[in-house]
């Protein structure tokens, strides 16, 4: 992994784009391992490629001047572990105080009902004692709002907004997640019960630019656009053909639209933002 974040991060220096190291908890294992492994990694990521300080080349993402690290899969009740089991606590104190390896800012990727504790998220006393101590916060929101719902600008923009008044409440930034529709219908074959193909359409980008628009209106300053290359969930903005191979699976395509037709709608959404709010 060491190599392809490498490639990524000369990439990112060759085509003048930021790039930022996000960890994942989902699949931790706290009879074997707790946060060392991410402090040792970042560590090791920070002496051998010298990842936030690579001089006039430097394409590391910032935030506030701090070097920015994402820890993601924060709150969610489906883990095997408690944040206490994998020292979650000990990860926060080190990235944002340790005299050598420290001084970042932190995003961290919590559930979508983070503030009232309920439906996807943990039900815990010191939750949002966790939550405060973050720079951003990064609700996810895949699969929690639908095309189908005729009520889905105001449910979105109730919740946005309340997010908002809670975060400047308690000094943390907010970032709300806009995604173009979602699909695992090959996925989830050989998980779960098989999904139907396209469980939220995107109705030509419609449902995508409505999450972006209501984000934007109700007051974010920043966005989180999932994903770019996600395709076993059907969320990717990537370009994508509307001819697919044939076989036995299904799949989805742009319904007749231009390929790049996602990231143009994201690159509209990124000026307005910045109309908005840097002017």
């Amino acid at each position: 992994m060491t190599n392809v974040l490498r490639n990524a991060v000369n990439a990112a220096e060759k085509e003048k784009r930021a790039i930022a190291v996000m960890y994942d908890l989902s699949g931790m294992n706290a009879k074997v391992q707790n946060c060392d492994v991410i402090i040792n990694d970042w560590k090791m990521l920070v002496d051998s490629l010298k990842i936030t300080n690579r001089g006039k080349k430097q394409s590391y993402l910032y935030h506030n001047n701090k070097p920015l690290v994402a820890i993601w899969g924060i709150g969610f009740p489906d883990r095997t572990y408690s944040l206490e089991q994998i020292q979650l606590q000990k990860l926060i104190d080190f990235f944002k105080n340790d005299p050598e390896y420290g001084g970042c800012a932190l995003m961290m990727g919590i559930p979508t009902y983070w503030r009232e504790q309920g439906a996807d998220c943990i039900k815990a006393d010191n939750f949002h004692n966790y939550i405060k101590q973050a720079d951003i916060i990064l609700p996810w929101m895949v699969g929690r709002f639908n095309s189908k719902n005729p009520n889905l600008e105001k449910r979105y923009r109730k919740i946005v907004e309340k997010d908002i008044a809670w975060c400047k409440e308690n000094n943390v930034d907010y970032v709300p997640i806009a995604y173009p529709g979602f699909s695992w219908h090959n996925l989830s074959a050989y998980e779960r019960e098989q999904a139907p193909l396209n469980h939220i359409p995107r109705k030509k980008g419609a449902f995508y630019n409505t999450l972006l628009n209501t984000s934007i209106d109700a007051g974010a300053k920043m966005l989180y656009i999932a994903m770019f290359d996600e395709v076993d969930e059907g969320t990717s903005i990537f370009k994508c053909t509307n001819q697919p191979v044939k076989g036995d699976l299904q799949f989805s395509n742009y319904e007749g639209l231009p390929s790049d037709f996602y990231l143009k709608l994201t690159k509209e959404a990124s000026k307005k933002l910045k109309q908005k709010h840097l002017q």
